[in-house]
């Protein structure tokens, strides 16, 4: 499955976090229990109840404590009580985020239950995650489940095990690789390597299962970690305060133990978006989910390490997004579709007049109008084979090679901006009221 360059790149910053009493306990009699989670642009996005609503999380290994968004549409049913506002700083150049800070919260995950817990619900209506995924997601959930669990992500079936570290045993696995991790507010570290231009340089990396990008580096040109010639300035995601940008390349390879990902994808975002992640001591980066994909992993916080262990994904090739175009959910759109609930045919009225004329309305039953899912262009990358087409930023994009958007989901139609280098892409947009159609060839940048 090709990669798509949506982003969830959040550094939540909160202090003295230590290994609380308060936990979440399995409550079944193995003390283990599996979740089925969807993976959606590398994210690995699983179902959480928070005081008797289900709602959708992403599981965020960067972020200390609970976060929800989308917080106006759900913050009755949710009952949320004991709050206080707190302001939350994060990647991007923007303000800091109001946000409202909730204690003695119940969250069950699977048969995971908690009844003391601590989140924040984020007022700015900006950050909908939903429409960028293409489905409903309410927030993220990281640390505080990582400290109380093995946590076990299965990226090659799909399912996340939670397991009590009392109970947990480990395999012998003669095809793993275990590191050691380092914790700095409650997010972990791990040392890898990277080679650039011929040079193995030595990294310490945020493991950021929230980001669905590959690599991100900080550019330090002492230490060599710089981009090559061959890269574009590009959207890189969406941080807490704002949108976040860079530079797009590779990496000739890198290493993790005896673990080598040849021309693995690696952003470099502009110092001023990532001010506050380089406040980290010795971080040059972070890896992200287009590289946690390609293996199954084992979390242990309490022993500090992590294992990986190659998956079916390892061997995908590394790709990038060839249009220049990034698309969002926006609302819907009504549809004329094929009801194959109704026989085939017209129905039809006839109605005499006083001048014997027969007036006659035919309905055709063969079709009904529906509400669909509306997909708008709001990233267009400067020179990209899109903008030189002349597609515009705002745009509402009604179909895509001659089908109509509605048959795929945003994931889909992003992947097909993955594809090889020359494939045409039709695309017909609604600009304004007016349908407009545009045609472009895939173009490959490094």
């Amino acid at each position: 499955m090709k990669n798509c360059l949506v982003f969830i790149v959040l550094l939540f910053c909160l202090n003295n976090l230590g290994f609380s009493q308060n936990k979440f306990v399995i409550q079944n009699k193995k003390q283990s229990d599996k979740i089925k989670f969807k993976l959606i642009n590398n994210l690995v996005v699983i179902p959480v109840e928070i005081n008797g609503v289900t709602l959708s999380f992403i599981l965020d290994t960067g972020v200390s404590k609970p976060i929800i968004f989308n917080f106006l549409n759900v913050s009755d049913t949710l009952k949320i009580k004991d709050t206080e506002t707190i302001f939350l700083r994060g990647l991007g150049e923007g303000e800091s985020v109001e946000a409202l800070k909730s204690s003695n919260n119940i969250f069950r995950i699977g048969d995971a239950l908690k009844l003391n817990q601590d989140l924040y619900a984020v007022f700015n209506n900006k950050l909908n995650f939903a429409s960028k995924l293409g489905i409903p997601v309410h927030g993220i959930i990281g640390f505080d489940l990582f400290r109380d669990f093995i946590v076990e992500i299965n990226y090659s079936t799909g399912y996340l095990k939670l397991t009590n570290p009392e109970r947990f045993k480990y395999k012998v696995c003669k095809k793993c690789e275990r590191f050691n991790l380092e914790f700095y507010n409650g997010k972990p570290y791990i040392n890898a390597e990277v080679k650039i231009e011929d040079k193995i340089i030595p990294v310490k990396l945020l493991i950021d299962s929230g980001g669905s990008d590959a690599l991100w580096l900080f550019e330090n040109k002492s230490l060599g970690i710089t981009s090559s010639n061959a890269y574009f300035v590009d959207f890189l995601g969406h941080g807490l305060n704002g949108s976040v940008y860079g530079k797009r390349s590779k990496v000739n390879s890198f290493f993790l133990k005896s673990f080598t990902l040849k021309n693995a994808n690696v952003a470099f975002p502009d110092s001023t978006s990532i001010s506050l992640a380089k406040q980290i001591k010795n971080r040059n980066g972070s890896l992200s989910g287009n590289i946690l994909k390609r293996f199954d992993v084992i979390f242990d916080y309490q022993k500090a390490l992590v294992t990986f262990k190659k998956n079916r994904h390892f061997k995908e090739k590394f790709s990038h997004n060839k249009s220049g175009i990034e698309l969002e959910h926006d609302g819907v759109r009504l549809v004329k579709e094929v009801d194959k609930n109704t026989l085939k045919g017209n129905t039809v009225f006839e109605e005499d007049d006083a001048q014997n004329n027969n007036n006659r309305i035919v309905i055709n039953t063969q079709y009904k109008i529906s509400l669909k899912p509306a997909y708008a262009i709001v990233e267009l990358r400067e020179d990209s084979p899109a903008q030189k087409a002349g597609l515009l930023i705002g745009d509402i994009v009604i179909s895509v090679n001659n089908k109509q958007v509605h048959e795929y989901s945003l994931q889909q139609i992003m992947q097909m901006f993955y594809d090889d280098a020359g494939k045409r892409i039709r695309l017909k947009v609604d600009r304004n009221g007016k349908l407009l159609t545009f045609q472009f060839f895939l173009q490959k940048l490094f």
